[in-house]
């Protein structure tokens, strides 16, 4: 990669290294390193952004849709990552209490885990919502069971 004010080698001395991983850098390396900065930090491409600003989510599929209703059968595709209400709102673009309602009865149901990251509640799938999906997803493909 090149960087476009800095060559040759800079003694951390102690302070450490900060990386920050940035979808605004292009493909070019920016740093504070050839400044004596409290803490150097180095700014570099982030990888796989290709469809960061995209809207698309998977589509719920029509039997687990039958099942659990659209709603709550696209809020288990869009946890493949462990999402926050308030995200899950914005996306769905329905108040963060609607999506509360609907995750509290998939968690009721074992579908749905949530765990603390600071001050923010994650939801996550579950195995037993995995197999759910992945169960759906080859019924509908066959037309039939496995």
């Amino acid at each position: 990669m090149d960087h476009l004010t800095h060559s040759g080698e800079v003694a951390l001395d102690g302070r450490g290294l900060l990386l920050v991983p940035s979808v605004f850098a292009g493909s070019r390396v920016w740093s504070n390193l050839s400044e004596r900065a409290a803490q150097p930090v180095l700014r570099c491409p982030a990888r796989a952004v290709g469809t960061l600003w995209e809207r698309s989510a998977a589509p719920a599929s029509e039997a687990l849709a039958r099942v659990l209703g659209r709603t709550r059968a696209t809020l288990l595709h869009e946890l493949a990552v462990p999402t926050a209400t308030t995200e899950l709102a914005r996306r769905r673009g329905v108040t963060a209490g609607t999506v509360s309602h609907h995750l509290t009865a998939l968690r009721d149901a074992g579908l749905v885990g949530t765990h603390r990251v600071g001050r923010l509640l994650l939801y996550a799938r579950t195995s037993s919502a995995e197999a759910l999906i992945a169960g759906a997803g080859s019924t509908e493909e066959t037309g039939r069971a496995e």
